[in-house]
């Protein structure tokens, strides 16, 4: 064990650090200016961005899946029967009608194709530059040859570059060279660097080329760009550097089964009415056009447009919010989130570190920072400022080296990374006469740990680090340890022989609007969690500024470490609190929470956050101090770090949620009597209630109001008053189904009745089927209101336009319908008498909107059942 340095020794080469005059988001590493603006916009000009071609589907790939279904190959077999058989005008109605009606899909997927393009743009990767002599944040695709990078633990490479300093560098080139094992870098040497290529491809081992796309496993380097773009080893490979995973939801994979049986069972359907049709009646024709009717009728076609407009649609309006949705599964699981697992900085607090104050042995408290500066004790936050890494990166490395520098006339000689079981971070530095030193800094209790017996003042201090702590500081101690003249730094911290400096303390401000998302997560039956690898008493002081329960006690990593798996998911339940975590704690924490029956929203930035992200329900990476790695594995990136926007993302989850599950309702409602009226008057030995242009004209009602009224309807009244989904209950299950097919039939029987009603009293069949399709038009409208109004709200509002154009558009059609002659003579209906109409749109109307009615006069409970 090396002897304890005199206080001289030990000072010595600290006091030469110099007090930084300017304060910058980050300085420029090793003095690099890098490009100026004005130059990368030129070399940007002449070479293009540093992306690679866009993925996406264009307006002909989307054309060419909508006639695939199901519904346009029926419809198409109906044009051309009728073309057939010499009905041109009827056949020309039907082209025309499918042409209308697979626009309308078209455009709708067009609209979501554009929302998610608009995300996949908020998606694209970013990079720490050297722009105009400081480090700056920009969109990858800025990059340009010539520019300097930073790179880190948890980043991907933007571009091929060759490293000039850092290390020790280990990156993962598995997606370019499918090998698993990391590869070490080391920098270009200094002579070679204006001559340097990049010949040795992904995979070499001690090379100094970082290709894009690989990930940096460990260190942190300073590299210039030499290739972007197409031009990139992965560019020429035609792999994407980023993208929004367009992996179907569990609710679209179900739904696309569900129309997959059901486009199977209407074709049988319709060989079955048909030839029922044509054998009873000897009418082959007609019994053709009954089948296709009810094959048309039966395909509930909207149900993939909606759910796949509602995600598009919902991840966008997500992102105007600062969520940005890089799963669509993510935004069903949303809705019905229980618990969110927070970290303290930068989450719950602005993430804006700023040396508050210090304490050194021998003083009584800690003195505020400005006061150190103006006096000659400034050797604690000189050693700190030994201890940070260059370029600085994390939060608390750049609020010290803004205030400190350590001097050029030392050199790095290794470092000593933060470790789980040892939470100290120190770096070994030589000066020009060979003498050796080692600063470390690090949580309070792993620094006087590793000071040992060497520190008499440990109680003195930890009660310094408590008073610290209780007003919401976050601490850090400082150590330094003495080396000695030409020795080699040591493999192992212990050897050393360090003596504490002091502690210094980072102040933190809470969010202003996080104690009032708190309270509405309470309210709304959602609980926060915070797991942070801060101090106890920090934790608790920031969980009472914010509003998180602490009635239960702090828990610390070191108490989780003691438990079984049954105890945690017991104290998971009850504690909301927890500090000094590492990574897999987290990780076990949220296995707790799900063992629970909690749905578990996680934040993470790092690397070593992934596999929470990946095992929590939904993964929420920082997008702004948040790691590739982290965003890669996470669901939902927030962009501005900010737990208010988890918050709103919660809330408009729900908002999708509850209008996703109403407009699935009305489609389900609304088939119902279409489907019973192309079938149940045959039966009956009736006329035919319907052709297939009866349908399709309907369904061209259907479509707009399934997929634009009902997505821009606002959030229920009580909406974040009420708990979360529960798990085990499906976004659209039996319940929804049943209830759904409870208002279809309701509209089924009204106008059955109406229908066959005016048949027996001698109404003309024209006359008939035009009552009946303004009763069904009527009812449908109807419906769709009944399924959007909320108890106490207004008719007429800004947000229901949609409504109202589909519903003077519809009046028009079905009026032009009925009172123009020719017209109606292709249509085959005719207007029924004046009482007779009024009559049956009363009908219609009661049939289709009794549930708005039953929730105007629902008990309030009732009421709020109903708008789930």
């Amino acid at each position: 064990m090396l002897a304890k340095p005199s206080n001289a020794q030990r000072l010595e080469p600290l006091r030469a650090c110099p007090v930084a005059e300017t304060t910058v988001v980050a300085a420029s590493p090793l003095g690099r200016r890098g490009l100026t603006s004005q130059d990368a916009a030129r070399i940007r000009q002449e070479l293009g961005p540093n992306e690679a071609p866009k993925g996406g589907r264009s307006a002909a790939s989307i054309a060419i899946g909508v006639l695939r279904e199901p519904m346009f190959l029926l419809l198409a077999a109906t044009a051309l029967l009728y073309l057939v058989v010499g009905e041109f005008i009827e056949g020309c109605v039907m082209v025309a009608a499918a042409g209308l009606s697979m626009g309308l899909v078209i455009v709708q997927e067009i609209r979501s194709e554009r929302a998610l393009e608009h995300l996949r743009a908020l998606a694209e990767p970013t990079a720490r530059a050297v722009r105009d002599g400081a480090v700056v944040r920009l969109a990858a695709r800025e990059l340009v040859p010539g520019d300097i990078i930073v790179v880190a633990e948890g980043d991907r490479a933007p571009a091929d570059a060759i490293l000039l300093e850092g290390g020790p560098l280990r990156t993962d080139e598995s997606a370019l060279t499918g090998e698993s094992a990391p590869v070490d870098k080391t920098p270009v040497p200094t002579a070679d660097r204006t001559i340097a290529t990049m010949d040795a491809g992904p995979g070499a081992e001690r090379s100094f080329g970082l290709f894009a796309g690989s990930l940096v496993v460990a260190g942190q380097g300073v590299a210039e760009v030499r290739r972007i773009g197409s031009k990139t080893h992965i560019g020429q490979i035609g792999a994407s550097l980023a993208s929004i995973e367009p992996t179907p939801s569990p609710l679209q994979a179900q739904t696309a089964h569900f129309i997959k049986i059901v486009g199977a069972s209407a074709i049988v359907f319709c060989l079955v009415v048909a030839l029922a049709y044509g054998w009873l009646r000897g009418e082959w024709l007609g019994g053709v056009l009954a089948g296709l009717t009810l094959g048309i009728a039966l395909v509930p076609e909207e149900f993939p447009m909606v759910l796949a407009i509602f995600l598009a649609i919902g991840a966008w309006r997500l992102s105007r919010h600062n969520v940005l949705s890089r799963r669509s599964a993510a935004i069903e699981a949303l809705g019905s989130t229980s618990v969110l697992c927070v970290d303290k900085t930068g989450t719950l607090t602005q993430n804006r570190m700023r040396l508050a104050e210090f304490w050194r042995p021998g003083l009584p408290d800690s003195v505020a920072i400005g006061d150190a500066l103006r006096s000659p004790d400034r050797e604690v936050i000189e050693a700190a400022a030994f201890a940070c890494l260059s370029p600085a990166i994390d939060p608390m490395d750049r609020a010290i080296l803004q205030v400190c520098h350590p001097p050029g006339s030392y050199d790095l000689v290794r470092t000593y990374p933060l470790r789980t079981d040892r939470l100290v971070f120190a770096q070994s530095w030589r000066g020009e006469d060979r003498h050796a030193f080692v600063a470390a800094k690090g949580a309070p209790e792993a620094v006087v740990a590793l000071c040992g017996s060497r520190f008499g003042e440990a109680a003195a201090t930890q009660s310094v680090v408590a008073a610290m702590a209780r007003r919401g500081l976050r601490v850090l101690a400082v150590a330094t340890a003495d080396v000695g003249r030409d020795r080699p730094a040591p493999e192992e911290l212990e050897h050393l022989a360090f003596s504490i400096r002091g502690l210094i303390g980072f102040e933190d401000p809470l969010r202003s609007d996080v104690p009032a998302a708190v309270a509405l997560c309470q309210k709304a039956g959602v609980r926060v969690v915070m797991m942070t690898g801060d101090s106890p008493l920090t934790a608790e002081a920031i969980a009472r500024q914010a509003g998180i329960p602490v009635d239960q006690g702090v828990m610390t990593g070191s108490d989780l470490a003691r438990l079984g798996a049954h105890q945690l998911e017991a104290k998971a339940a009850s504690i909301s609190t927890y500090a000094r975590l590492s990574p897999s704690q987290k990780l076990e924490l949220v296995n707790a929470l799900k063992a629970n029956g909690e749905v578990v929203a996680m934040t993470g930035d790092g690397v070593n956050d992934a596999p929470a992200l990946r095992a929590a329900h939904i993964g929420v990476a920082m997008g702004e101090r948040g790691t590739d790695v982290a965003r890669e594995a996470a669901d939902i990136v927030l962009l501005d770090d900010s737990f208010a926007s988890i918050v709103k993302g919660v809330r408009l989850g729900r908002r999708i949620a509850q209008n996703l599950r109403r407009a699935m309702i009305y489609v389900t409602a609304i088939h119902v009597p279409i489907a019973g009226l192309s079938l149940l008057p045959i039966l009956f030995g009736f006329p035919p209630a319907f052709f297939p242009m009866h349908v399709v004209l309907l369904e061209l009602i259907v479509d707009p109001l399934c997929s634009i009224a009902f997505e821009a309807e606002p959030e229920a009244k009580g909406l974040m008053e009420q708990p979360p989904r529960p798990p085990s209950r499906a976004l659209f299950g039996p319940r929804e189904v049943a209830f759904g097919l409870l208002q279809g039939a309701v509209v089924l029987v009204a106008t059955l009745v109406g229908f066959m009603a005016a048949l027996s009293f001698g109404l003309p069949e024209d006359q008939a089927r035009g009552l009946l399709l303004s009763m069904l038009a009527l009812a449908n409208i109807s419906l769709a209101y009944a399924g959007i109004s909320q108890a106490g709200d207004r008719l007429f509002q800004r947000h229901r336009l949609a409504l109202f154009a589909v519903t003077a558009t519809a009046a028009m059609v079905v009026g032009g319908a009925l009172f123009i002659s020719s017209v109606g003579e292709i249509l085959k209906v005719a207007p029924p008498p004046p009482l007779v109409l009024a009559g049956g749109l009363a009908v219609a109307m009661l049939s289709g909107g009794w549930f708005a009615a039953a929730k105007r006069l629902a008990p309030p409970r009732c009421k709020l059942v109903s708008q789930r």
